[in-house]
């Protein structure tokens, strides 16, 4: 550090916060002055104290992002680090919007935090505050996880930008949730947002529906009619299911993107297209492009940014959030009493495995809701949980579908094929290919084995998340244990 300190302003009412943060940065040569409210700070800041702010949002005496708002207004030019233990999407959007150098959720990275603020005084210019934004609209994306922080801090970063989003994500995760959300809180905000299922629509019309077609162009055409394209105009439009769009249609989109104009069909007119498009997947497009199905060159183009929705049992935190929700908005639909799960069912829909992911959840609330005759709803009332069925449910959860282009390279060290194949090898050669009985169930149950020890081991014995590790239900995992002799 230089002869003359920099000074950091920390804001936030937990003590033991503000300790981890003293000694942190004090530790990195940092001078630092906290406070246990933003008025005080502020008051620091607008005598022109302090070289960098780090600032929670709820605190005693008023919020973190009217602190931020305000020291962005009488001096821009000072960064901004917040930080929450309740991260949201609007707080994500908020703080990005009012000029937030960064936004992090507790609990952070000590190390991760103390890098930020060398680049920050390095000079890394931080988002132009954008004022006049309506950040009330969610559209009911629900989450406090890691998973879902991180795509609301993504969404928050995308708030002022116009780039070509790919979201990936399996069916039910609520991708056209978050393309919705990404669409409000970007300067198209107030143009039109339409969406088209590419599975849903005829493969012979899917040109027809996006650029419009002149009268007389095909069969049918009585009239001229315009497509989506020049419907959604300074608008956004997004394009779900995007790796079932013909071959002949991807052909023309990739000459949209790249030119920003387009023709209907039989028509010679060149049209702007002043659209900002979002797609959305769950299909593997890299797995599609190998087969022939996808262009590679409109791929990259498409995934410009990409947005990653995790799946319903990534996130098993979330469901009591989640079903609360549910139930509160079901409840509002028919004006009843919502009800509740008991901490037992709870339990059980966080160790299942969901493979329909937050649609297939909303359904069985919504059920529920009608047909469960208490306003308390306990696990006998899940019927396929615990289950043979539930079983297979369970361990049907795919991974993510479209990984990225980093996972497609050769990993490094033995592959576990490797370690099966050296394990029957090791059998062969001990016994005799000719001696050897029931050699699948015999290396079936040492692959268990070690695999039950070792997820058992890393969870510290909690079978609740070791299920959940390894995508099985919970009464599957306490037999296999039993037979294995792992109890």
């Amino acid at each position: 550090m230089s002869s003359n300190p920099k000074t950091i302003l920390v804001a936030d009412d937990d003590a033991s916060i503000r300790f981890v943060l003293e000694t942190a940065l004090g530790q990195a040569g940092f001078n630092v002055e906290s406070f246990n409210n933003g008025k005080d700070l502020l008051n620091r800041a607008t005598h022109g104290q302090g070289d960098l702010v780090i600032t929670d949002i709820v605190m005693p005496g008023g919020s973190g992002l009217d602190l931020l708002k305000t020291i962005k207004t009488l001096r821009p030019e000072l960064p901004v680090i917040v930080i929450t233990a309740q991260s949201t999407l609007r707080n994500a959007v908020g703080a990005f919007e009012r000029g937030a150098f960064e936004y992090l959720s507790k609990p952070f990275d000590i190390v991760k935090i103390v890098e930020l603020v060398g680049l920050a005084l390095e000079g890394n210019s931080s988002p132009s505050p954008k004022r006049g934004v309506d950040i009330d609209r969610f559209g009911g994306i629900i989450g406090s996880s890691r998973a879902m922080q991180e795509l609301f801090r993504t969404i928050g970063r995308l708030a002022n930008s116009e780039m070509t989003v790919l979201i990936h994500g399996e069916s039910g995760t609520g991708k056209e949730l978050v393309a919705r959300a990404v669409h409000a809180h970007s300067p198209r905000r107030q143009g039109p947002f339409t969406a088209i299922n590419m599975a849903a629509i005829p493969k012979n019309l899917v040109e027809s529906e996006l650029f419009g077609h002149e009268k007389g162009a095909f069969t049918g055409a009585i009239s001229r009619r315009t497509g989506h394209f020049e419907r959604t105009r300074e608008g956004t439009l997004f394009l779900d299911e995007i790796g079932d769009m013909p071959m002949e249609a991807q052909t023309r989109l990739l000459r949209v993107l790249q030119n920003g104009t387009f023709t209907r069909i039989g028509g010679t007119e060149t049209i702007s297209a002043n659209v900002r498009i979002i797609a959305a997947t769950h299909q593997d497009l890299l797995l599609a492009i190998s087969h022939g199905r996808f262009r590679e060159d409109l791929f990259y183009r498409l995934n410009v940014i990409p947005l990653s929705v995790p799946s319903l049992r990534s996130r098993p935190d979330d469901i009591p959030l989640l079903c609360d929700y549910f139930f509160a908005q079901v409840a509002k639909k028919i004006n009843i009493p919502p009800k509740c799960f008991t901490p037992e069912a709870l339990v059980a829909l966080q160790s299942y495995g969901w493979p329909g992911n937050v649609r297939e959840l909303e359904n069985l609330v919504q059920r529920l809701m009608i047909l469960a005759p208490h306003d308390t709803i306990g696990p006998d009332r899940l019927d396929f949980i615990g289950s043979d069925g539930g079983d297979d449910l369970a361990s049907s959860a795919h991974p993510p579908i479209v990984a990225p282009l980093a996972a497609t390279c050769a990993t490094s060290g033995p592959s576990l094929e490797d370690g099966v194949i050296a394990l029957v090898d090791r059998h062969f050669a001990t016994t005799g290919s000719m001696n050897i009985t029931n050699l699948h169930d015999l290396i079936l149950r040492k692959v268990e084995m070690a695999l039950f020890e070792r997820v058992l081991r890393e969870t510290r014995g909690n079978r609740i998340k070791a299920a959940r590790i390894l995508g099985i239900n919970r009464n599957t995992l306490r037999k296999k244990c039993t037979d294995l002799g792992l109890d």
